[in-house]
């Protein structure tokens, strides 16, 4: 089953996305609106996306399609710093976000 990934930070390189996936990942230009984006968020080197309800802010990021196994790689990559959340892009696609873990 194909999933959706939205992607803002190190998972549009293709170096990373070699690495993780075996491939390079075909993606397209979408956006998220109500988050933000803030630089050096997470261990002071890695960006993050967080949830603002405001509908001006707007995230620019890249959509791809991939497999379940390709989430569970994305998943190990992303570490426990993040956990994925199913959002809704302005192109109308639900899609999986990597925001930050909080427990």
């Amino acid at each position: 089953m194909l999933e959706y990934l939205f992607t803002y930070g190190t998972l549009q390189d293709l170096y990373v996305q070699q690495s993780i996936f075996g491939r390079i990942l075909d993606g397209k230009i979408d956006f998220l609106s109500g988050f933000k984006r803030l630089d050096n968020a997470v261990y002071e080197k890695y960006p993050l996306v967080v949830q603002t309800q405001d509908p001006e802010h707007m995230v620019q990021g890249k959509v791809f399609e991939v497999t379940t196994l390709d989430l569970q790689k994305a998943d190990a990559y992303e570490t426990d710093a993040y956990r994925r959340k199913k959002v809704k892009l302005e192109s109308g696609i639900e899609a999986w976000l990597y925001i930050e873990n909080s427990h």
